[in-house]
This record gives structure tokens, C-alpha cells and sequence, in this order.
């Protein structure tokens, strides 16, 4: 926290700055003394609420933009999936605009029934062979392979029944929902 607060006057010096003003210039419009402001921007004054919202107010800005944020862990820790077979590994964070997958499909002898739902599909398959149906289509897949479709045309996603297969799999947030959740 002590590092974050030593941000705040070279962070108001800077907002200053860009607003071409003097220190006289915004110590004016904001009812401090050049000297208050001069000291609070050089670290020499412990910033006080009494002090920052005035000087905010006429920087316009939130006192927030004066801190620095803590940045986000871009680790992904969702928890793995087991469904119907499929071993289902997020691969982005939750609130992602696109979601990507590590789909393990188990092996399957036939194709099971299609879905339609909005949304769009890429998939890359990692090892093994994926039956993707496609409007009534059949297309094989192999290690190395990748799909991309409409989610609303009539659609299936499974293994071969020789072996288990592995994909990377991205959708739109509408297709992630189905996809991962089951249809409601």
C-alpha cells in the first residue's frame, strides 16, 4: 500500500501537467496554497481526503485514478468439467468475451444427436480423430485439423470410437453457455 501512495502526487503532477496548469493554476481552482500542492505532489505531504477531492474534482478525475490497480492474476483456476463422458478443461477466465476449452471426448461409436443454438465454434484437435456432423455432413478430423461453424446450423462433436480425442475448442459466449452448461 505505501508503494501506491507515493503514486499519488506524481500521478496528480502528471494530470496537472496535462491540463497545462501551474501549480498556482490548480492550487487556485481547487482553494489550496501552491506550497500545500507543491508538497503533496512531491511526497512531502501525506495526501488527505480534506485535500485530494478538491484537486480531483478539478482535475477531473476519481480519486481511484490516483492509485495505482492492483493488476489481475491471469492464472485461469476454473475448475475441471467431467460430462457425459467429456473431461472439460477452461482454458479462459470466466468473464472472457471468448471462451476456450481443453475438450477430452471419449471414444464413441456413433455420432450423438445434433444441437442448434446460437453462437460460433473453432476447434483445433489435438490427438485422436473428432467426428464433427454438420448439418447431416460428416467430417473427420485429425490431430492437426480445425473447424470453425455457425452454432445454429444443426451440429455434433465426438471421438472416433478407435480412441479418446483431445481439442482446443473456442466459442462465443452464447455457444460456451450451451456447450459447457447444457441447454436450459
Amino acid at each position: 500500500m505505501d508503494a501506491a501512495l507515493q503514486q499519488i502526487g506524481p500521478r496528480l503532477r502528471a494530470a496537472r501537467r496535462e491540463r497545462n496548469w501551474t501549480l498556482d493554476d490548480l492550487a487556485a481552482r481547487a482553494g489550496l496554497s501552491a506550497s500545500t500542492l507543491s508538497r503533496l505532489e512531491s511526497g512531502k505531504r501525506q495526501a488527505s481526503l480534506e485535500l485530494l477531492l478538491p484537486l480531483t474534482r478539478q482535475l477531473g478525475l476519481r480519486i481511484d485514478d490516483l492509485i495505482p490497480s492492483t493488476p489481475a492474476d491471469p492464472r485461469v483456476r476454473r475448475a475441471v468439467e467431467r460430462r457425459e463422458g467429456m473431461v472439460v478443461a477452461p482454458l479462459t477466465l470466466e468473464h472472457s468475451a471468448v471462451r476456450a476449452y481443453k475438450v477430452t471426448f471419449p471414444p464413441q461409436r456413433h455420432a450423438p444427436k445434433p444441437r442448434v443454438h446460437d453462437g460460433y465454434e473453432w476447434l483445433y484437435v489435438l490427438s485422436g480423430r473428432i467426428r464433427l456432423v454438420l448439418d447431416g455432413a460428416e467430417h473427420l478430423l485429425a490431430r492437426g485439423e480445425a473447424a470453425e461453424f455457425d452454432t445454429r446450423t444443426p451440429h455434433s462433436l465426438s471421438a472416433t470410437a478407435d480412441r479418446a480425442a483431445e481439442v482446443i475448442s473456442i466459442f462465443s459466449a452464447d455457444g460456451e453457455r450451451i456447450h459447457t452448461h447444457g441447454a436450459s
